[in-house]
């Protein structure tokens, strides 16, 4: 695929091999170990931010690109550390990748038409070498590093490079035991992909739904002041964000990344009265069962992160109708990232602003891959 593989697309062996190798990057000690990151490029963006409202003590912007670049950013630093600078030019083709594949996606099918020398075509070709070279040199260069006993082994590609040679050395150095180059080539771009869109498009709906309802901006507020002031976030501090979390649900509930995922089914399978033969292949509607009355109640068209108050399983009344990352032992591995990340960005935005809609803000949801604000986020920050 010319965007991602990964462990996302895999099934059987080969997804439990990518799994097993993988899971140790995304580990609360590891993840306690990015935070660093996680606050740097958030302070980035609110210097920015900072910058532009001036003396005047407020300004009007579209803050999707700013919270594109800080996700972007995020990923670029925990998942490549010292290889910084190629990690952002990674994520521009990647960007670029997934607007070529809708676009393609979206034309009228004739068979074979991929094959042709279109200059679309071409171009997601380009892409995908670029992407694959500058990743095969990173990757390389790390390689080099470790056996010389030097790498850096904190960014999410040392920790699966390492835990890669560690499957390695335990299986007696068997061929297929580890991954191949190729399989982290693929690894390290899904990283990028699902670590930068999920968080991105959090991030974003978060502070338009903020904006529209500006009780529950004041009440986030209070409550990150109330645990950290005007101090730096730490990890326990977010870890016990309760009313930020029950924003941070309502929002993907309501704003699903991924709004329909697909789902093929192995042997004959009976849900209630329905028998699914084998070889099926099912589409969850995310976005329409998160909203479904019969499921959630008369109001669940509302936005209510009260819902969440006791969390998520009281909030479902244990049905699986809450899925944002998924579900099952197939359920996002970056899902705890993700939301760290979020609620690092999000506390220090609502410890230095407070924001409203823009009267020039048009609400259209729509997707590219994930679901983003089609004619971006216009906000009118205030400086506190």
């Amino acid at each position: 695929m010319l965007l991602a593989l990964g462990v996302v697309a895999y099934e059987g062996e080969k997804w439990a091999k990518h799994r097993k190798i993988i899971n140790p990057a995304f580990r609360i000690e590891k993840l306690k170990d990015m935070l660093h990151a996680f606050y740097q490029s958030s302070n980035d963006m609110i210097s920015q931010w900072e910058r532009l409202i001036g003396e005047e003590g407020s300004c009007e912007l579209d803050v999707w690109p700013y919270i594109e670049n800080l996700s972007g950013d995020v990923i670029s630093r925990s998942a490549f550390g010292s290889s910084y600078t190629e990690g952002k030019r990674i994520f521009q083709l990647q960007k670029e990748q997934a607007e070529l594949i809708v676009k393609a996606a979206q034309s009228v099918y004739i068979p074979g038409w991929r094959f042709l020398p279109t200059k679309l075509n071409k171009r997601m070709k380009e892409i995908a070498k670029e992407v694959r070279t500058l990743l095969k040199e990173i990757i390389d260069k790390r390689e080099r590093e470790r056996k010389a006993g030097n790498a850096a082994n904190d960014d999410l590609l040392g920790i699966l490079m390492e835990s890669n040679s560690r499957e390695l050395q335990e299986s007696g150095n068997e061929k297929n035991a580890a991954m191949s180059i190729t399989d982290v080539i693929e690894e390290c771009k899904l990283f990028y992909f699902a670590g930068q869109e999920t968080t991105s498009v959090l991030l974003v709906w978060t502070m338009v739904m903020l904006s529209k309802y500006p009780n529950w901006q004041v009440r986030a507020r209070e409550e990150v002041l109330q645990v950290f002031g005007k101090n730096k976030p730490d990890f326990d501090g977010l870890n016990h964000l309760k009313v930020v979390t029950m924003i941070l649900h309502e929002v993907l509930r309501f704003y699903p990344p991924v709004t329909s995922m697909n789902r093929s089914v192995d042997k004959e399978t009976k849900l209630g009265n329905l028998t699914i033969p084998a070889g099926v292949l099912i589409a969850l509607p995310t976005i329409l069962v998160q909203r479904d009355c019969e499921l959630w109640g008369d109001n669940a068209k509302e936005f209510n992160p009260e819902r969440f108050s006791e969390g998520v399983s009281r909030a479902t009344r244990g049905q699986l109708s809450f899925f944002p990352f998924g579900g099952g032992p197939r359920i996002c591995i970056g899902q705890n990232f993700a939301m760290m990340e979020a609620k690092m960005a999000l506390t220090l935005i609502l410890q230095h602003f407070s924001f409203e809609l823009s009267s020039s803000y048009t609400h259209a949801p729509f997707t590219i891959i994930t679901l983003q604000p089609q004619f971006g986020a216009h906000i009118i920050l205030h400086k506190l």
